[in-house]
């Protein structure tokens, strides 16, 4: 029944999306719009049924979002974009790109880049069977879109900064594409913000395009309040020789789900996808991962960690796929949770499907408390029972943190975690009200 009302607006205003969308994002539609119709999605609905505005004429706001909204690391200089709702605002003060690399919203590239943005753009979408998917090819009109040229390396990280900002129920469809060439080198740091208290859903799909040696770093930091809804797929594709490294934290939310696909697909490619949630109240997130190792000597690594308090709610599910050709391949994937109440709720499925007889591969799950041996060790030695549960809560996702190849990110993270562990405000050092008052 959802579904239906979605393809009606379509339908609706199905001229309206064509006439201020580019070709290669029309292309899209009509697939996205037939997959809702013909199939059964019974997931659909849940996440959908909140009558949601939808900002299909391209309003923009009024004020400047650079000004309205600060969202910085400290001591890290980075290419700093703003996406408010589902559309990308271009940064006046930013400084001069590297030679060749291209930062713009994907409506602008696809007129100007037309033909980088059809080779890649919708490649690695299940449009099919995917119901997130199908609304974001019916609805998407921008995202950001990324081109780094070959041989090119960031000298500072792309910053992504994702605001729902709103007075009324507002839903956001949103489509990233970025494309790293022959031998590039890039970082880029998404952060999910929400304001305000109205309902919002973001649907939002990254595709990333890793070519020959290239060597792409994908982190993720959500920090909303309630009423947001938050439904991400990351999907990545990578070619020989790269490496891709990827950690997505969930510090504060209402309800989150991540989809993250990765497709090595050729050799000596690598991936390091880890995660961390930190979870209470009645607060969900659900990270749900497919790996597939299509190559001989392809590596992955994957770990993620959970805390969670109160009567919150977790759920991963992770498949790593190793197909026949793929020989010699090697993977790992750990999930780990913490339960600090007995009304806290985890779901794990870690799964390997293995289709080649010379591989290395193992997985792995646990649900536990914390070590009471360690907290009474800790007790005796004098340390409060509050400090000692944040320290060994700490302790316990020091590995994941370790994972973040930005030294001034990773030392954010750390304090932000600390904060949130200690029931703190874990809003950044710069931001004076992480949350701007409508």
């Amino acid at each position: 029944m959802i579904a239906s009302e979605y393809i009606k607006i379509y339908n609706e205003y199905k001229s309206t999306l064509e006439q201020k969308s580019p070709a290669a994002l029309n292309q899209l539609r009509e697939a996205g719009a037939a997959s809702l119709e013909k199939a059964d999605f019974n997931t659909f609905a849940s996440e959908y049924a909140v009558n949601y505005g939808l900002n299909l004429q391209r309003y923009t706001i009024s004020k400047d979002p650079y000004k309205l909204f600060t969202c910085e690391i400290p001591s890290m200089s980075a290419y700093v974009y703003y996406v408010i709702n589902d559309t990308f605002y271009s940064n006046p003060a930013q400084k001069q790109l590297p030679d060749g690399v291209v930062i713009t919203s994907l409506a602008e590239a696809a007129r100007t880049h037309t033909a980088l943005v059809e080779k890649y753009l919708g490649r690695q979408m299940k449009i099919d069977t995917n119901p997130n998917d199908a609304l974001n090819a019916m609805l998407a009109q921008d995202g950001m879109f990324v081109y780094v040229p070959k041989g090119v390396r960031m000298d500072r990280p792309i910053q992504l900064v994702n605001l729902m900002y709103g007075k009324v129920d507002m839903m956001a469809v949103a489509h990233n594409l970025i494309i790293l060439d022959e031998g590039s080198q890039a970082q880029v740091l998404v952060c999910d913000h929400s304001s305000g208290t109205v309902k919002y859903l973001a649907n939002r799909v990254t595709e990333v395009f890793v070519e020959k040696g290239a060597v792409y770093d994908h982190y993720k930091v959500e920090n909303t309040q309630g009423g947001m809804t938050n439904i991400c797929s990351l999907l990545i594709d990578e070619k020989e020789g790269s490496e891709v490294v990827s950690n997505i934290i969930t510090l504060h939310n209402s309800k989150t789900l991540n989809n993250i696909k990765a497709s090595l697909t050729e050799r000596h490619s690598s991936l390091s996808l880890c995660g961390m949630c930190f979870l209470d109240g009645s607060q969900y997130a659900s990270n749900e991962s497919e790996i597939v190792h299509y190559a001989p000597d392809t590596t992955s690594f994957e770990s993620f960690k959970y805390i969670l308090d109160d009567e919150s709610k977790g759920n991963f599910y992770g498949m790593i796929k190793v197909m026949p050709d793929a020989q010699k391949s090697s993977s790992m994937q750990t999930n780990k949770n913490i339960c600090i109440s007995d009304k806290a709720q985890m779901k794990t499925l870690p799964q390997l499907e293995i289709y080649a007889d010379d591989v290395k591969c193992n997985h792995g799950a646990t649900v536990g408390q914390l070590d009471d041996n360690a907290m009474f060790y800790m007790l005796s030695r004098g340390i409060s029972e509050k400090e000692a549960r944040t320290l060994l809560m700490s302790a316990f996702v020091y590995d994941v943190q370790e994972k973040i190849r930005i030294p001034e990110l990773r030392d954010t993270i750390r304090r932000l975690i600390e904060k949130r562990l200690r029931k703190e405000d874990s809003k950044c050092v710069s931001c004076g009200t992480c949350f701007p008052k409508i």
